[in-house]
């Protein structure tokens, strides 16, 4: 366990966040394990579409919460992650087949409309089995739990009934937040009707007290209908619906995104109107495109999970899920180079780091306070520009370069750069490759060119640093009264590289090796 003084100067938001849940239940020095026997911290989905970017960073920032709250207190802890499979359908999503069969379907619960995939016995079914199998590939300690079968088996009846019995109460908080149109309609209950099977906004005629039943009018069957409000034969409203959830749950803890802020606030104060305590809630920012406009599944603006995992390591992408949460984000491909050289960078400076410091370093979060021994010097950016120079899209001749430059480096002895040449290999030729626009050398840069050909073959050795080639450059650029080097830079970066931008020249040159880079240069002046 972490020192409780220490874990109050520890600025990491899991820890902050872990503190929060412990201050609800008594504090550090007074903590008090729940009734139930353990913490409970809960994440949602709604399975009418297939898992997103967005599904896996509320369970990775909520499993990082749950890590820092066991690092903190000895209690157990169980993480949740609950499939909204009841909900009635309410468009047909683009990225599915079937389109027209699921049209039929539409306002019936999703575990009660066939899978258009043909595999399942349901669409929800099958959606939450891709969760599961989403959520196991990054191996997250969770336990799935089915909005249907809590509902039909009788799990959910008890709270149900004390919602029932103070519906008043909930529709005093909820009613002022509607449109008048809304209001004169609103329930907290959706008849599942048994004609139709659909899951039915309507207006209830009566709430009858003494036999727990609604009256209605069932669309479907043009007459009014009576149904017992549980066992399944009633669906709460959305906001209704969550609050039921976390009291039934006793959930201490649960994350969601801004747009969701009112939905939190009613939820928390319909749990107060029937004496329950609500959870610590965390609202995160949402993720914007490059535009700068809110990435939308239906727009498909953003990235998708296997689209981040085709340039970068999961591990990198929990760092980008890691680093402020209640900041907004771009979430586009630009991203990823930075942010899987971040990842390393805080990778070779852990271990370096007093161990009091260590936790508030995202590796440690990402790790969940055990990271694998990992030190790398060459970088993601690195990587993509020798691929560019080497002219080759074969691994074994990057590995070449890379044994040149470190011999005790290899694919067995270091996977994680093994798979980081695969992902530099797939960046450059889908983003990269496409967009370079070399500058020729002619009689403007040619004699800039020539001097760095000579500083290499005269004034650099073998045993020459990095730091060292860097200096010499320095020279050259200052050499030709370039009144910025950056543009000096540049110059070198748009003749050897097609880009603008580019890596630290000294240790680049060094990486692709002395021979290399001259024999590069005098071919490019030769053409």
């Amino acid at each position: 366990m972490i020192d409780q003084e220490l874990v109050q100067s520890l600025k990491a938001w899991p820890f902050r966040e872990a503190l929060q849940i412990i201050k609800k239940n008594g504090g550090l020095q007074n903590f008090k394990i729940p009734s139930k026997g353990y913490v409970l911290l809960e994440t949602g989905y709604g399975p009418s579409g297939l898992p997103h970017i967005g599904t896996f960073g509320e369970v990775v920032r909520t499993s990082m919460v749950k890590n820092a709250f066991s690092s903190i207190i000895d209690c157990p802890t169980k993480l949740i992650t609950f499939s909204d499979d009841m909900d009635g359908l309410r468009k047909v999503p683009e990225n599915v087949p079937n389109k027209e069969m699921l049209e039929k379907f539409i306002g019936k619960p999703l575990t009660s409309i066939p899978d258009p995939f043909g595999k399942f016995e349901s669409f929800g079914h099958h959606n939450n089995a891709k969760l599961r199998s989403f959520l196991d590939e990054f191996n997250f300690d969770y336990e799935f739990v089915s909005s249907t079968e809590k509902y039909q088996n009788g799990d959910f009846n008890e709270t149900i009934l004390s919602i029932f019995e103070n519906y008043p109460k909930i529709l005093d908080i909820i009613l002022p937040t509607l449109r008048t149109e809304r209001k004169e309609t609103y329930s907290p209950f959706l008849p599942i009707s048994e004609n139709s099977g659909e899951v039915l906004q309507v207006k209830i005629e009566e709430y009858k007290m003494d036999t727990k039943t609604i009256i209605y009018k069932d669309p479907s069957l043009d007459k009014l209908v009576e149904t017992e409000v549980i066992n399944g034969k009633c669906k709460l409203q959305w906001k209704v619906d969550w609050a039921m959830r976390w009291m039934s749950f006793e959930v201490d803890y649960e994350m969601c995104g801004k747009d969701l802020t009112e939905s939190v606030d009613l939820g928390s104060n319909i749990c107060k109107a029937l004496n329950k305590k609500p959870p610590t809630n965390l609202i995160y920012e949402m993720f914007l495109d490059e535009k700068g406009e809110k990435i939308s599944k239906s727009v498909g603006n953003g990235i998708s999970v296997d689209e981040w995992l085709r340039y970068a390591s999961p591990e990198s992408l929990a760092l980008y899920m890691f680093q402020k949460p209640k900041s907004a984000k771009k979430l586009h491909f630009d991203v990823i180079p930075k942010t899987v050289d971040d990842y390393l960078s805080h990778y070779n400076s852990y271990s370096k780091l007093d161990k009091n410091k260590q936790y508030d370093n995202p590796i440690w979060h990402i790790h969940s306070g055990k990271p694998k021994a990992f030190k790398s010097e060459i970088n993601f950016n690195t990587l993509t520009n020798l691929v560019n120079v080497s002219n080759s899209k074969d691994k074994k001749v990057i590995w070449s370069f890379i044994k040149k430059y470190d011999d005790q480096i290899n694919a067995d002895n270091n996977p994680e750069f093994d798979r980081l040449i695969d992902f530099a290999l797939n960046y450059y030729e889908d983003f990269i490759l496409p967009k370079k626009k070399f500058l020729e050398i002619d009689s403007s840069n040619k004699d800039v060119f020539i001097d760095i050909i000579n500083v290499l073959e005269n004034e650099v050795t073998e045993n020459s640093s990095s730091e060292d080639i860097q200096t010499l450059l320095y020279e050259v650029g200052k050499k030709h009264q370039f009144e910025n080097l950056k543009d000096f830079f540049k110059l070198v970066y748009q003749v050897m590289l097609g880009q603008d931008q580019g890596p630290r020249l000294g240790s680049f040159f060094k990486l692709f090796g002395l021979r290399e880079t001259i024999d590069y240069l005098k071919k490019l002046i030769d053409n």
